[in-house]
Formats: C-alpha cells, sequence, structure tokens
C-alpha cells in the first residue's frame, strides 16, 4: 500500500464521514466524539496490526517515510462513520443493538479483509490458518467496543442527546 493509496482512502472515508453525519443528524459533540473514537481506535489498531505482524499472521509491506502517520489517518477516518452509526443503533436499540454491531463487525469484515488483500494482494497478505482470521476478528470487535466507549466518554449517552436541524 502506498502513501497516495491511503491518501485515496482518507478522502473517501472523509467524504463519507461528511455523509454520514449529515444523515444521522449529528451535531458537533457527537462528531467530536467519533473523531476522538477514531483517533483512538487508530492507536489500538495500529499496535494490534503491528502485534499480529510480529507473530505472522499477516504482512502490510510499509513504503514511504510517513506510512505509519498516514495508516493511523486512514483508520482513524475510516471508523469514524462507524460511531455515529453505533450511535445511533445504541440510541434505537440499547447494548442489546451494540452487541449485535459488534457480531455484525465480526462475521462481515475479516471476509472483506480477505477480499481485499485478493484483490489487491501488494496492501496486504494473510497467513493460512485460522489464527489470522480470528486475530482480525478481534481487531473488529475492538473497533466498535473501543471507539464507541470513547465516543461516549466525549459525547456522553446516546440516550440523552437529541438530533440536530
Amino acid at each position: 500500500m502506498t502513501n497516495r493509496d491511503i491518501a485515496w482512502i482518507v478522502v473517501l472515508y472523509g467524504a463519507a464521514f461528511v455523509a454520514v453525519a449529515y444523515f444521522t443528524r449529528a451535531k458537533s459533540r457527537r462528531i467530536g466524539g467519533a473523531l476522538a473514537g477514531g483517533a483512538v481506535f487508530g492507536v489500538v489498531a495500529l499496535l494490534a496490526v503491528a502485534l499480529a505482524e510480529a507473530q505472522g499472521l499477516w504482512q502490510i509491506p510499509k513504503t514511504g517515510s510517513y506510512f505509519q502517520l498516514l495508516l493511523w489517518v486512514g483508520l482513524f477516518i475510516s471508523c469514524a462513520p462507524v460511531y455515529l452509526l453505533t450511535w445511533r443503533v445504541a440510541r434505537r436499540f440499547g447494548g442489546v443493538g451494540l452487541a449485535i454491531s459488534v457480531m455484525a463487525v465480526v462475521v462481515i469484515g475479516p471476509p472483506r479483509d480477505y477480499w481485499i488483500a485478493a484483490t489487491f494482494p501488494k496492501w496486504m497478505t494473510f497467513s493460512p490458518g485460522v489464527a489470522p482470521v480470528l486475530a482480525d476478528a478481534m481487531i473488529y470487535a475492538l473497533l466498535v467496543i473501543v471507539g464507541h466507549g470513547v465516543m461516549r466518554v466525549v459525547a456522553g449517552s446516546s440516550q440523552t442527546d437529541s438530533f440536530a436541524r
């Protein structure tokens, strides 16, 4: 994955974030919470990816001098829309909805990543076996748990927030 690839991902997910913020009627406090959740999860994800690479579960080729920073920005901005959506799920369905959200990303995430790795083999390669799938699923579970938790700390409970517009 080149720095240019990550830059395009940041631009596309940035546009997705703006669209999701608009359609979920997010106020500035919730937008800030989603961005904070993305920033914190970006750090968690970088650590998890480094640990998985050290264990030989997958390999992400590092290109360019600012690769880690750009990867963090890519993780940060790509996860922020998820937290606006989990906020809405939590508002409507409570803890059960969040638990279902965790299960959904655990089921959907690894096949998505394997599809991306098959489509763009220069971006990432997985080792054979079930361990990389389980590690990837764990990172996806952390995506919702950590990010939504940070968003709740920053923006408050979804039950007490009102809609914009």
